[in-house]
């Protein structure tokens, strides 16, 4: 195959995998809490491909490689429910959720009361707290969350707060680690977090995707222009390919 040929396949196989993230990206732009991923490239020199010597150095030819994916964790705009079950992390902490597979962590912070009284995630995970899962009594009523995180509410006819618990609030020397999973979540493998006081929760707001619609349709007609120009040139190549064959069959022996 000729080197035109290997370097713009190099970088459809690139963009098919760009796209693929702008297109997740884009699909998620309503989910709370979300955060975009961006695609990271690499020039990659080898070898030419040539008729006498595959392995001569002094030919190097240029290809794109797709390094990673990685996380932009910047925070999503605050919008305001007034909901009191709804909550927004003000900094660069993460909830814990309790799911079967382990803890877990997530910005996403539109929560509801199960029918065993804890206080879950959208997904109905529990919300774990210094003390495990945060569990809600059925003469609740007026929750409300501190700035630190803690749970209080109105027993009954009392009119003095109760506390339910406090909620575990972690973040990451290294946040680029974490594994992104389904159900808006992400998953740690080596560095497991540790309790964040800096961060607050803002109760009556959630945080939105952080994913801007604007550059991610922008992206998306750039790499399908560009894929279409690749296509295109690899196309000529092509014709040029068979054009020199069809006239080489052409002379005379």
């Amino acid at each position: 195959m000729e080197n035109a040929l290997l370097i713009g396949l190099s970088r459809q196989v690139v963009l098919e995998r760009q796209m693929d993230v702008v297109a997740n990206n884009l699909a998620n732009i309503n989910t709370n809490g979300f955060k975009a991923e961006r695609s990271v490239f690499q020039e990659f020199l080898n070898t030419g491909a040539h008729e006498d010597n595959f392995q001569t150095r002094d030919r190097r030819v240029s290809f794109v490689q797709d390094r990673a994916a990685y996380h932009d964790l910047s925070a999503g705009p605050l919008e305001e429910t007034k909901n009191p079950l709804d909550i927004a992390v003000d900094g660069k902490a993460f909830l814990v959720v309790q799911t079967p597979q382990g803890e877990r962590f997530t910005r996403d912070g539109s929560l509801t009361v199960n029918a065993q009284g804890q206080l879950v995630n959208s997904s109905g995970y529990p919300v774990l707290g210094t003390g495990g899962p945060i569990v809600l009594q059925p003469t609740d009523k007026q929750i409300s969350f501190s700035p630190d995180g803690r749970v209080s509410v109105l027993e009954g006819t009392s009119t003095i707060d109760s506390q339910r618990g406090k909620l575990r609030l972690v973040s990451f020397t290294r946040p680029q680690s974490l594994q992104k999973e389904g159900s808006n979540l992400f998953s740690a493998t080596t560095d497991q977090g540790a309790p964040d006081t800096k961060s607050m929760v803002r109760q009556g707001y959630v945080e939105k995707s952080n994913v801007n619609s604007v550059m991610e349709m922008t992206k998306m007609i750039e790499v399908s222009r560009t894929y279409s120009q690749i296509a295109s040139l690899l196309q000529q190549q092509g014709d040029l390919h068979k054009n020199a064959i069809d006239k080489l069959a052409e002379v005379p022996a």
